[in-house]
């Protein structure tokens, strides 16, 4: 049986870190276990494939992560968003705050969509809006499941998160959606800022990757933020409208912009599709 812990009195390596007896995890919270496993194997397939393919591939799999991490630690950090707390896992993070499965989530979402969206090869002003509703479709049974199975619970009355669907904060759809956007707008325009002549896939050198790599884990999240500006504050602060409103018009414009862009790749100029990277 694992002991209380009390987070208060966690100091020095204890706060770093603590490790949880999967045995308890099944005793107590057997599902819980099933989605740490469930997302350990997702992410290490998604692992598997970035090592196999190379190229850039590599440093979009450690760009998701690091943006994980970003997203986690700010969030626990800031009042006024630290409205959530997961459930321990085997292994957490930050005062029990961080499961590891969290922190490998990223990867499994956003790696997946980022490459199920690279074959549909849109523009690049379109991609970055296909990828943050790919997430959000990949994301929408497990935040169902999550909330009714208390693998993490939300604030109660939280005016951002209040609206809810199935449990789940409306907010949360347009916190994916917008974050893994803003990702992948800068994961690709820095890139291309530092080197223009690669191809996009292609991996340039070691410092140009690895510069990309890190701003796109520091600045994911403000781009992402910026797009609550727009419709969710003025729609949902100031005019008190709910906000499925908000989200269903964020899609809206999405799946506008994804189509625009779509007809745009189809009626250019066809090119050779094969790939190495197919």
């Amino acid at each position: 049986m694992a002991k209380h812990v009390n987070v208060s009195e966690l100091k020095g390596f204890d706060w770093w870190v603590q490790f949880r007896n999967p045995y308890d995890t099944i005793e107590k919270h057997a599902s819980f276990l099933g989605v740490e496993i469930v997302c350990f194997t997702g992410t290490l397939l998604t692992l598997i494939h970035a090592l196999r393919n190379g190229g850039r591939f590599r440093w979009l799999w450690l760009a998701t992560l690091f943006h994980g991490i970003t997203v986690e630690c700010v969030s626990y950090f800031i009042p006024d968003i630290d409205n959530f707390w997961h459930a321990q896992g085997v292994v957490t993070f930050l005062g029990l705050r961080l499961p590891l499965y969290i922190a490998l989530i990223y990867p499994y979402f956003i790696y997946t969509a980022s490459v199920a969206v690279s074959h549909m090869r849109l523009p690049w002003w379109g991609e970055p809006f296909a990828v943050g509703v790919s997430v959000v479709l990949i994301d929408l049974p497990y935040d169902i499941m999550g909330i009714k199975s208390l693998w993490w619970t939300w604030h109660d009355t939280d005016p951002n998160i209040y609206d809810r669907h199935y449990w789940v904060p409306w907010t949360s759809y347009y916190f994916h959606a917008t974050f893994a956007c803003g990702f992948t707008f800068v994961f690709h325009g820095i890139r291309k800022l530092l080197d223009n002549q690669t191809e996009k896939w292609v991996s340039s050198s070691f410092s140009k990757e690895f510069i990309t790599c890190v701003l796109t884990g520091l600045l994911g999240m403000p781009l992402g933020v910026l797009q609550f500006l727009p419709i969710y504050h003025p729609l949902h602060d100031t005019n008190k409208l709910h906000s499925e409103v908000c989200v269903a018009l964020l899609f809206a414009f999405y799946v506008m912009i994804i189509w625009s862009a779509d007809r745009s790749k189809s009626e250019s100029k066809p090119t050779d599709r094969k790939s190495k990277y197919n």
